[in-house]
């Protein structure tokens, strides 16, 4: 579908106040209450830049002062509009085949004084360079992909500064926490809000045995890379055997590896070579692990390790798999494929809310104006679903 903005869409200028009106309450004077608004429009508007100033213009504000008050000084909870922001896009978006998808994009920044900057791989950049880095939690489904969580990554050479963070606006109790860990973290929030998934995916940054745990304990099904040099262990007759994933799929025959698509992409389906190995074929005896309270098979879990050979390189990557025991080689590749939409989705935020386009160095600036700009895209991938609905419901009756 085309770019959405309101400027296309003065239809649904009722709904974007009704959610307005669901975060009104985490603002505690009327004044930045009436300027998010104003906000929020100017991220879904076509402005060029969705900087200071330019928010301001299309707000007819002669200076930018009360946006960047609205960021660094107005009292305001972004994390409770986060929790609005994550509710409302379950609302508009929900099934039972919802995925969330984990993943982290990079914001480049000039200087030394943006909280969390320093020279770090981003993807954004395409390597290494000064930039700020951000975790972000979306959820996926048949209807749209919105965000439901954010997370500002932290350096430990900013957290040994404690004269830097107090500039900076950190707060006292935070400590380092790696990137898995933030994951780990809006995780745990999403599912103590009652969100529920169908399944979890991830790259091998994620996928720590921590995160793995967590998910296993909660009888969460997902599909996660890792590494080639990921250790399997596993008991066989003549003892115990342990062996890098690479490893199990060098002895594979061709007739194991099956050409599948991973879905549609911008040039058509993504094909790839596909095979996958049961770890309690292999002898791992704990690699089946029933539900709680499960008596059958259905209700049974099972671990497998998953290989995507790419077609003209050659190059594979692996992922290790935790789902019922009757999932199927295609739902698994299915959802591996879910990765992509996060990339896309990052895409939109950066073209159509300025994800990107902040002027405020600050912890807190960074947050709130993550915080709304991952509002409006769900706005605009709440309307995009209601139009799909509309345009699917006009085809059947004609």
């Amino acid at each position: 579908m085309e770019k959405t903005t309101v400027k296309d869409i003065d239809g649904w200028i009722e709904e974007l106040l009704a959610l307005h009106g669901r975060i009104g309450h985490h603002f505690a004077r009327s004044e930045p209450r009436k300027r998010s608004l104003s906000y929020i429009k100017g991220l879904l508007s076509p402005v060029e830049r969705k900087n200071g100033w330019q928010l301001a213009e299309q707000a007819s504000e002669v200076t930018p002062d009360g946006m960047q008050r609205l960021l660094n000084a107005a009292e305001w909870d972004a994390d409770g509009v986060r929790d609005e922001l994550s509710s409302y896009v379950v609302e508009q978006l929900g099934t039972d085949e919802a995925v969330l998808v984990v993943d982290e994009t990079g914001f480049l920044k000039k200087g030394t004084h943006s909280v969390g900057v320093k020279r770090q791989y981003s993807g954004t950049a395409g390597g290494v360079d000064n930039c700020q880095v951000g975790v972000f939690l979306a959820y996926t489904t048949a209807k749209g992909t919105a965000f439901i969580d954010r997370e500002l990554f932290l350096p430990e050479d900013w957290m040994n500064d404690q004269e830097r963070c107090r500039a900076a606006g950190i707060p006292k109790d935070r400590s380092f926490l790696s990137k898995p860990h933030l994951a780990l973290v809006m995780l745990k929030k999403a599912f103590a809000a009652g969100i529920e998934a169908a399944w979890v995916t991830a790259d091998s940054l994620y996928s720590s045995s921590k995160l793995r745990r967590v998910l296993e304990q909660r009888q969460q099904a997902f599909v996660l890379g890792i590494t080639s040099r990921f250790l399997l262990r596993f008991m066989q007759e003549e003892g115990l055997r342990q062996a890098k994933v690479k490893e199990l799929f060098d002895d594979l025959s061709s007739a194991s590896w099956q050409r599948l698509s991973a879905g549609q992409g911008t040039k058509g389906e993504r094909l790839f070579d596909w095979a996958w190995l049961n770890l309690q074929d292999l002898g791992n005896d704990s690699a089946s692990i029933p539900s709680q309270g499960a008596t059958n098979e259905k209700t049974r879990f099972d671990k497998w390790v998953l290989a995507r050979r790419h077609i003209n390189t050659g190059n594979i990557d692996y992922y290790i798999v935790f789902a019922p025991a009757s999932t199927t080689l295609s739902q698994v590749i299915k959802i591996a494929g879910k990765r992509w939409t996060i990339e896309t989705g990052f895409e939109d935020l950066k073209q159509d809310v300025g994800l990107d386009e902040y002027e405020t160095r600050s912890w807190k600036g960074w947050y709130r104006h993550i915080t709304l700009a991952l509002l409006a895209h769900a706005f605009l991938a709440a309307m995009r679903a209601k139009e799909l609905k509309k345009g699917l419901a006009l085809n059947s009756s004609a």
